[in-house]
């Protein structure tokens, strides 16, 4: 049984996360957990007290009433006997709200749609949806783009340099999904210039056909094109990807692509599914722990 959390605003671009999620997991037993989070604005009446308790009554009944509405929405339209749904209203900011509930609930990926670029305003993907991937430490987030139409994901894209040693457990949603769909992962490093991989770099592609070995894979080195963020979302257009994988540690693409000085300089639009997966565990094992993989694995 898996548990999906999908938090909601009540937008399009957030009913369409929840249409991507129902399409995605309409084969397995699943309990989606419906989320709306609401903080009435502060007021500078002088009867601040009595105003801001009003207001509250007032947000808390639109968020019920809204999940409401979209319950049954969703089962008006799908009936699935393997999926069930809780509605979750709580007065909170959303991130610590999805934090605690990924505790509680122990849930297994957090899906929420994202906002692509609005007038000349160049953006990533929306604040919240950024806001998301960089608090949740101990869940995958999947990022639905605004008008993404459901494709089943059998081509997949994990974007990676080789710098980092990434453990089994953290690869495990990408591989899942592989399976499931009898997916093609490609590997997709991106160079700012043509050169030989590091000793460290080849171990960790060696290490990464290891853990995708019951799955087809390819690797993929691309040159650089104006920036890493757009190379990705070229070589994603190229080979018609439905969904790309990105984990997100110090010094990674996401992590780059998710810094406030950069977001706003990049034409980046995610214009597919987006899998974030964050950093499990301690930081990056050591040099020495490395070596001692090395002397234990035999690598073909």
């Amino acid at each position: 049984m898996k548990n999906i959390l999908l938090p909601t605003d009540f937008s399009s671009n957030a009913w369409n996360a929840i249409t991507y999620a129902i399409e995605l997991y309409k084969d397995e037993p699943c309990t989606f957990y419906l989320l709306n989070t609401y903080t009435p604005a502060i007021s500078n009446s002088r009867f601040m007290a009595s105003t801001l308790l009003d207001e509250a009554l007032v947000v808390e009944d639109y968020s019920k009433e809204g999940l409401k509405v979209v319950l049954s929405k969703i089962l008006n339209k799908y009936s699935n006997p393997l999926h069930t749904y809780k509605m979750v209203s709580s007065f909170s900011l959303l991130t610590d709200q999805v934090k605690e509930m990924v505790d509680e609930f122990d849930i297994d990926v957090v899906i929420l749609g994202t906002k692509g670029a609005s007038g000349v305003s160049e953006v990533f993907m929306g604040s919240n949806a950024v806001k998301v991937i960089k608090a949740v430490k101990n869940c995958p987030v999947l990022a639905i783009p605004e008008y993404f139409e459901f494709e089943t994901p059998t081509e997949i894209a994990f974007a990676t340099d080789f710098n980092r040693f990434y453990s089994q457990s953290e690869l495990e949603p990408i591989v899942s999904l592989a399976k499931t769909f009898n997916s093609v992962i490609r590997i997709v490093h991106v160079q700012h210039e043509i050169k030989a991989l590091t000793e460290l770099q080849q171990f960790n592609l060696n290490m990464l056909r290891k853990y995708f070995k019951e799955v087809e894979h390819f690797v993929h080195t691309v040159s650089e094109v104006n920036s890493v963020s757009k190379t990705l979302e070229v070589f994603s257009d190229e080979l018609d990807i439905h969904l790309l994988a990105m984990l997100n540690y110090q010094h990674s693409y996401m992590e780059k692509l998710t810094r406030e000085s950069v977001v706003k300089q990049l034409a980046f639009h995610s214009q597919i599914p987006l899998l974030v997966i964050p950093e499990l565990g301690m930081n990056n094992p050591s040099k020495h722990k490395q070596e001692h993989a090395k002397k234990n694995l035999s690598l073909t």
